[in-house]
């Protein structure tokens, strides 16, 4: 049987807002703050933080722009980004399949 350490997941991705932040950008080019906002539920000031870990991680690139006269915040997963969500996937999955294969 294959060891896994859970110490090894990617305590970044690990929080559940942060990981599906990451699914979101990591299944689209981009994504508008907002968007990502009202689909998850959350206030601006968690999303902000969250979004910070992930900025400050190179996993994500925040880009500030206008709409009009309106800020607009646009989010896209960087490759580092997308390669630590896929390994992150890849070991949840491993774990589950210990499970799956009892």
């Amino acid at each position: 049987m294959e060891t896994i350490d859970p110490q090894s997941l990617d305590k970044t991705i690990h929080s559940p807002v942060r990981l599906a932040i990451m699914a979101a950008l990591v299944a689209s080019e981009e994504i508008e703050f907002r968007l990502l906002k009202d689909s998850f539920s959350l206030t601006d000031g968690n999303l902000s933080s969250h979004l910070l870990k992930l900025e400050e991680s190179g996993y994500i690139k925040v880009k500030k722009t206008f709409k009009g006269k309106r800020p607009l915040t646009i989010l896209s997963a960087t490759k580092r980004g997308r390669r630590a969500f896929e390994d992150y996937v890849d070991k949840i999955e491993r774990i589950i399949g210990r499970a799956s294969s009892s």
